[in-house]
């Protein structure tokens, strides 16, 4: 496996990442792989070397890098910790992943490594709106997952429900059966927007799973619902980018 940091410039600075593909010649589809509101870790860069080792070049951005460099230790997390990351969470937004998702873009398409064409993105937690709006956004993004996201369906203007009709390509939602920060209305509404618009879809409450249950470091980790998710994933990738060398 080839791996790398990187810094990728944006209209904001330069915003540090990390890539991962397979060692062998490619291309390989790439696949974005945007961050939940405890931030840039290895855990993360772990799920962007699986992805890899699946045939994709995977790129894990740090989104809170406007904020200079933060790295929480969420082995050791506390409620003042929680605070931090809820503020960084919140500082950011739907335009905001929106215009770094085009500098991701280009610095994927100056990649030897990465096929030209379509792009698949997963996103948890506060990431699950971004990859939603990103798929609105930009036509080349044609498999999108979003997995707990929050602030999926809102009364704001930016609500990702609201772009149904611009997504062009595929998209995943799986949110947990418990998740105090998404209504029980928030899942419904999306399936109901993304019919109308006549996107291809899957919207499902995943039963027995809590907020988080992706990931092994959390105590609400869920291994037979997380590897149920990764075969989703991998499906969802294979149908709409292709598989790699």
């Amino acid at each position: 496996m080839i791996e790398k940091d990187a810094l990728i410039p944006t209209k904001y600075g330069s915003m540090p990442a990390f890539a991962a593909c397979p060692s062998a010649p490619g291309p390989y589809p790439a696949v974005i792989l945007y961050m939940d509101a405890p931030g840039f870790r290895e855990e993360l860069r772990n799920m962007a070397r699986r992805m890899a080792k699946h045939g994709y070049y995977c790129l894990l951005p740090d989104l809170y890098y406007r904020l200079g460099t933060l790295r929480f230790d969420v082995s050791r997390r506390t409620e003042a910790m929680s605070v931090l990351i809820r503020g960084a969470m919140r500082s950011l937004s739907n335009a905001a992943v929106v215009d770094d998702t085009g500098g991701m873009i280009a610095f994927l398409d100056a990649q030897e490594q990465v096929s030209p064409g379509p792009i698949g993105c997963v996103g948890h937690c506060m990431s699950g709106p971004f990859v939603t709006t990103v798929a609105a956004r930009f036509s080349r993004v044609r498999a999108v997952a979003s997995l707990y996201g929050v602030d999926m369906v809102t009364d704001k203007p930016d609500s990702p429900h609201l772009l149904a009709a611009q997504i062009q390509g595929e998209l995943y939602a799986g949110f947990a059966e418990v998740d105090p920060s998404v209504p029980a209305h928030v899942a419904p509404d999306l399936k109901a927007a993304l019919e109308k618009a006549g996107v291809r879809h899957e919207v499902e409450v995943v039963p027995g799973t809590h907020h988080g249950y992706c990931f092994a470091a959390r105590p609400d980790y869920n291994p037979v619902a997380s590897e149920a998710t990764w075969d989703k994933l991998m499906d969802l990738f294979a149908r709409n980018l292709g598989r790699g060398a």
